[in-house]
């Protein structure tokens, strides 16, 4: 098995089950051409992300980490039309780009994206009492994982999705010795889950377009 064989294995799954439009072709070319990171998912975890949104129901999404909005568009899809998402973004340039995709693919009305730090944008939120979400997305920079998870939890309800992107780090997870900064984020997000029984928590190493990496899945239970 190698990084050749996984990616086409996804470009099946991707053409074959969750092939592209011209709205998420624009925003990733629009990405590219900005100078964005391509971190985003790929477009059958954008599909995966569609139908767990899907799935739980979701009427209100809490993103954490928006980039070009790609993985934004797929969520937003998912919602009825009363639906809402609130998406954080650290970099002001990044919200540039995302805003006007998010505009292009027509839920200028239903998105809001929030800049600055995700940490203190939650802590805000929190603050105002805003109204639980059901569903939400982390996938942002991994050393604030474990403060991503607590302040999310503030703005949960019994039923809310959590899905945490990227969490096994090439393995690194599973590796005792390695102390790279996002290793021990994730891990301390896992520890975090594990210990609180008000949750309930796994995840799935995956192979494909992005490498070998992985996603978790909390459910909220009290």
């Amino acid at each position: 098995m190698n990084q050749e064989q996984w990616n086409k294995v996804d470009d099946y799954f991707s053409a074959t089950l969750a092939p592209s439009d011209a709205v998420l072709d624009a925003a990733l070319a629009d990405s590219e051409q900005a100078g964005l990171p391509a971190i985003n998912v790929a477009p059958n975890q954008g599909k995966l992300l569609n139908l767990l949104a899907r799935i739980s129901g979701a009427r209100r999404i809490l993103e954490i980490g928006t980039l070009g909005g790609y993985s934004t568009i797929w969520l937003a899809r998912a919602l009825p039309v009363d639906g809402s998402i609130v998406t954080l973004e650290l970099e002001p340039a990044h919200a540039k780009v995302a805003q006007a995709n998010i505009e292009r693919a027509g839920f200028g009305d239903t998105v809001t994206i929030m800049v600055g730090s995700a940490v203190d944008t939650l802590k805000s939120l929190v603050a105002n009492q805003t109204q639980p979400f059901d569903f939400v997305f982390i996938d942002a920079d991994k050393q604030n994982n474990p403060h991503y998870l607590e302040w999310s939890l503030k703005l949960s309800r019994p039923g809310t999705v959590i899905i945490t992107d990227n969490v096994v780090r090439k393995g690194g997870v599973a590796d005792l010795s390695n102390d790279d900064p996002d290793v021990e984020g994730v891990r301390s997000l896992f520890a975090m889950a594990a210990s609180n029984p008000n949750l309930s928590s796994t995840a799935v190493q995956t192979v494909g377009a992005k490498g070998w990496d992985g996603f978790a899945i909390t459910v909220v239970s009290g």
